[in-house]
């Protein structure tokens, strides 16, 4: 069975204190589902939660990385700088990195094999904007998004890649995506998979959610036979919601 999986991505969002408050929060819900949980402060914070976090059942992961071990990068995070503080997952080609960031492709491919090199999980992004959808281009895009950032991989790579559809169109505009969309385009992406490395590989990996998961939405949207588990924005910043949507398994 493929692992649920619940990961609160915090962004660009609280201080130390507000990040200490959370996790203290977050420290005193129960949960009652099998779903994995994760969690991504900002980088200044990503020691603090670790160590604040190292008695309970919630991984700390980052937001994002460089490609290169080292070196003239100022202001970027290398992948041995977030294995020293006890980090071992790292999100990908989120798609505000590739909004406002111009990251692509090619970029994110170099990304996810610094990360493999490194020991690390990752929780690859991608989907597509509101013009796509409208145009019915929008399994092209996603299909385009995995191949040339992920199947340059061998199969056994896939034990640590976690995948994350976010539906970009359905994110702050006004418009929604019915569970029913969340599945279509998940069971697509698991085809694509199949259509590669086969189906047994296929139906490993786990596939996230990223479409504006909420408490009230949470436990439909879950009950998709495709749909793993969620990345969570907004509604990771408040800790009683976010363990609702851990545990709307």
């Amino acid at each position: 069975m493929r692992q649920q999986i619940v990961a609160g991505n915090w962004k660009m969002n609280n201080d130390l204190s507000q990040t200490e408050s959370l996790i203290s929060e977050l420290k005193n819900i129960k949960k009652t589902s099998n779903a994995e949980v994760m969690v991504a402060p900002t980088f200044t914070n990503l020691l603090t939660a670790v160590k604040a976090l190292k008695t309970v059942d919630i991984e700390v992961i980052a937001q994002n990385m460089h490609f290169a071990e080292n070196g003239a990068y100022t202001g970027e995070i290398s992948a041995a700088m977030l294995k020293s503080v006890g980090i071992n997952t790292v999100i990908l080609g989120h798609s505000e990195r590739r909004a406002y960031f111009n990251e692509t492709d090619d970029m994110l491919a170099k990304k996810v094999d610094a990360a493999l090199a490194n020991n690390m999980r990752v929780i690859f992004c991608f989907g597509e904007e509101l013009a796509d959808r409208k145009s019915g281009n929008h399994e092209h895009i996603v299909e385009s998004q995995i191949k040339n950032a992920l199947f340059h991989l061998d199969a056994s790579a896939f034990k640590n890649i976690v995948l994350a559809y976010e539906p970009v169109w359905a994110i702050g505009t006004g418009e929604t995506a019915s569970p029913e969309q969340a599945q279509d385009m998940h069971a697509f992406i698991r085809k694509t998979l199949s259509n590669k490395y086969g189906n047994a590989l296929a139906n490993s990996v786990s596939i996230l959610y990223g479409g504006s998961v909420k408490p009230n939405n949470a436990q439909e949207i879950f009950s998709k036979p495709d749909v793993d588990g969620g990345l969570i924005g907004g509604a990771a910043l408040n800790a009683t919601d976010f363990f609702a949507i851990v545990n709307a398994f």
